[in-house]
């Protein structure tokens, strides 16, 4: 009897202390490991184009993360490889799921990698000399305003100046009009057209920049420049030559999405970079991508790329066979 009274007495007391456990004291409780269920956010890698060196981008790159992260159900990781083609192979392999690129990449990037273009970027560009807010603009070949050359046909020899073998704008539709123009034959299947069936001699060092300086030191005769460099650069280019040539609309840079980025997420996300049309957002993608960025659009493939795709055709470009 004595027995069973202090079994009943242990009883009560034990029922009588958990009930004076604090409500802070649960939640410590809770959280202890094998207690609950952690809830687990899905992963998205961003991979950028690399526009300028990695230590400068990824501060830049950091804002972008922590913005699009506040406003969608997942972790986001900024990503700046090192070149186009590993932006594209890391769509390719699903170590990125979503890339800002420009059209070139893009366009190899949905056919090797099966990618979507869903934002085109709205650019303030120059037109016919004037600024406008578009999704495409045109690349120019200009010589200088002394030059007695009047037209491409007549440069026959003489020595060319592009902005670089992987540039939309500075090399892939300027070459293009060549074939077009028929001063070079379109390429047999499997084969590359070639600029220099035409021109004497052709450079290619590395931007719209360097290609200028080249140009305006007499060591070329024509150059190409584009509607989306900066409005410094295209003024002190305009004032000092004539166009000669035109070619274009070339689409902007945009937003692809791979295959395995599924709904919620997708729709999240979209909404969420359409958030920096609105200005005070602006100079989030300003500051990391373009000086020239004013929003995002929604597009598609066949309605971005389709008159990259013509060039791409006309020229037998291989953008991964450029970067070796």
């Amino acid at each position: 009897m004595k027995k069973t009274i202090i079994i009943a007495a242990l009883i009560i007391a034990a029922v009588f202390l958990s009930g004076c456990v604090t409500p802070e004291e649960k939640q410590v409780e809770q959280k202890q490991p094998g207690t609950t269920t952690q809830e687990t956010r899905p992963k998205i890698t961003i991979a950028i184009l690399p526009t300028q060196q990695a230590e400068e981008i990824m501060p830049k790159a950091k804002e972008l993360e922590n913005f699009l992260e506040s406003r969608v159900n997942a972790d986001i990781d900024v990503y700046v490889p090192m070149s186009y083609s590993a932006v594209v192979e890391s769509l390719r392999f699903g170590h990125a799921q979503v890339g800002l690129m420009s059209a070139w990449p893009m366009a190899a990037s949905a056919k090797l990698a099966g990618t979507d273009v869903v934002l085109s970027e709205i650019r303030e560009v120059i037109i016919d000399g004037e600024k406008t807010n578009q999704t495409y603009y045109y690349s120019y070949y200009v010589v200088m305003k002394n030059s007695s050359y009047t037209k491409l046909e007549d440069l026959r020899g003489k020595r060319a100046v592009y902005a670089s073998l992987t540039s939309t704008s500075g090399y892939l539709f300027p070459v293009a009009k060549l074939v077009e123009k028929g001063l070079i034959s379109t390429p047999a299947p499997g084969k590359e057209a070639d600029p220099k069936e035409f021109f004497g001699t052709v450079a290619t060092p590395g931007g719209y920049g360097p290609a200028w300086d080249t140009l305006k030191r007499g060591q070329a005769d024509v150059g190409v420049i584009a509607g989306d460099v900066s409005g410094t650069l295209f003024k002190e280019i305009m004032d000092n030559t004539r166009i000669i040539e035109t070619q274009g609309p070339i689409p902007s840079h945009g937003v692809v999405f791979g295959k395995n980025l599924e709904e919620p997420l997708r729709s999240e996300l979209i909404n969420a970079f359409m958030e920096l049309n609105e200005p005070e957002n602006n100079d989030l993608m300003r500051k990391l991508v373009s000086a020239i960025f004013v929003g995002f659009k929604k597009t598609s493939n066949e309605e971005h790329l389709a008159g990259l795709n013509t060039a791409l055709n006309a020229t037998g470009y291989k953008l991964t066979e450029k970067l070796g």
